[in-house]
């Protein structure tokens, strides 16, 4: 998924994230200022769906307006996930899990 939300603010005129962040909090939703800049600039992490609701609302728009699909970016089984996915010799490296939060998993 791709997160839309500067470009469809810009289509109904609101140009600065501190604006559309007025505009939110005047509906109930209070973002702080480092939300607002991760929201504005780039794919957030989470989202709350009752968040994405009053986000909807501020600028009339659809979910569908907020969220593009990337399909292509799935990969499918037995379907090479692009040029990463080779390896020299044709060998597939092992998957290692790794946690979000940079610790390390207990040994196995």
């Amino acid at each position: 998924m791709r997160w839309n939300l500067r470009l469809s603010a810009a289509n109904r005129g609101i140009w600065k994230a501190s604006d559309l962040q007025r505009s939110l909090a005047e509906h109930g939703l209070v973002i702080s200022a480092g939300k607002m800049s991760g929201l504005w600039s780039g794919q957030p992490v989470s989202l709350k769906l009752d968040d994405l609701d009053v986000i909807c609302v501020v600028l009339g728009c659809e979910i569908g307006e907020l969220l593009l699909p990337e399909p292509q970016k799935v990969s499918r089984p037995g379907q090479e996930a692009g040029p990463t996915a080779a390896v020299a010799g044709g060998a597939v490296p092992a998957v290692v899990p790794r946690r979000r939060d940079g610790r390390s998993l207990p040994p196995m």
